[in-house]
């Protein structure tokens, strides 16, 4: 029976190999150790001088004849490559926005966020609705006088006869025609508000603590209120007592948005159209006291009992009238 083994002298010769080979690597790791400290010390020694004319070097090498560590030509390519890259972008950004601009029509919007019941704002407007004055005091009302003149500059009588026409009451003014035809718009004159148009009273009644505020509903294209029976405005006391809010009047007639202001069809094609208003002559006011104040608007398909818009058929006001 034969048995393998080893010869002592065979184990002796692979122990000297695997010396040697230790003492190799430790031999490679300690040159490496040197020259990683004498690069550092290279580094260390170099003086401004010569690391300037590195730098100089790198930005312009005449002998290379580079620039920055590159030719010309290869600045020239990668130049070429962005230039057609930032032209392609460029161009595929345009074909997508002229493909969308195809899907958008700049009378009718294509899709609409806004709700089909009208949301009301007050003129003049000032921060939270809060008209705080006294009567005998001009500077605290002037500025609410000088801008109700100029909301109702285009309500002017002599522009509304020059621009509008007149309609017939009690009924829609539809019009035929395409979307790019201009439409007519019907004629609101500024007298139609009577004690509040600010033209017996250039005050509007501040000057005798009787204030006038303007409602107006907001424009929604092709939108007809009331369906057919004309919206109506209310004013009530919110928060407070009845008696602080004795009277008010409303003006035109019984404060009511006549049917012959609707439909509107848009800025392009309703270029003179001027929204129909409701002027609120607050006329009997608690004075030198807040007076928290709900007007609502009334009518077929009005919403104004929505907890989560406070100006969607309704607007909430508060009259603070000194003496």
């Amino acid at each position: 029976m034969e048995m393998n083994s080893t010869s002592p002298v065979a184990n002796d010769h692979q122990a000297n190999d695997l010396y040697k080979t230790g003492n190799n690597d430790e031999d490679r790791q300690e040159e490496s150790d040197e020259e990683s400290e004498a690069g550092k010390q290279d580094v260390a020694k170099k003086t401004w001088a010569e690391r300037r004319e590195e730098i100089k070097t790198f930005i312009w090498n005449p002998e290379k004849r580079e620039f920055m560590g590159r030719t010309a030509q290869s600045w020239g390519l990668i130049f070429l490559f962005y230039l057609f890259f930032y032209a392609f972008l460029a161009g595929m950004f345009s074909f997508c926005m002229y493909v969308l601009l195809l899907t958008i029509s700049p009378y009718t919007p294509t899709q609409r966020d806004r709700v089909t019941p009208p949301g009301v704002m007050i003129r003049p407007y000032t921060s939270g609705l809060h008209f705080t004055f006294n009567a005998s005091e001009t500077s605290t009302w002037s500025s609410y006088v000088e801008s109700m003149h100029n909301f109702l500059e285009a309500y002017n009588d002599s522009v509304q006869a020059a621009k509008n026409v007149k309609c017939n009451p009690g009924s829609y003014f539809m019009q035929e025609g395409t979307v790019m035809e201009e439409k007519k718009a019907c004629q609101f004159k500024r007298s139609l508000l009577e004690n509040c148009s600010g033209i017996e009273d250039p005050t509007f009644g501040y000057s005798e603590g009787k204030p006038c505020l303007f409602l107006k509903m907001n424009r929604i294209i092709g939108y007809r209120p009331g369906q057919g029976i004309p919206v109506s405005v209310s004013c009530e006391v919110q928060k407070s007592e009845e008696s602080d809010l004795k009277a008010v009047n409303f003006y035109p007639g019984n404060g009511t948005f006549d049917l012959m202001y609707f439909p509107f069809y848009g800025k392009l094609s309703h270029p003179n159209y001027t929204s129909p208003l409701v002027a609120m002559h607050f006329t009997d006011v608690r004075k030198n006291h807040p007076v928290s104040i709900q007007c609502k608007l009334h009518g077929k398909g009005i919403v104004n009992d929505n907890k989560n818009d406070r100006f969607l058929g309704r607007v909430f006001l508060t009259l603070n009238i000194g003496v």
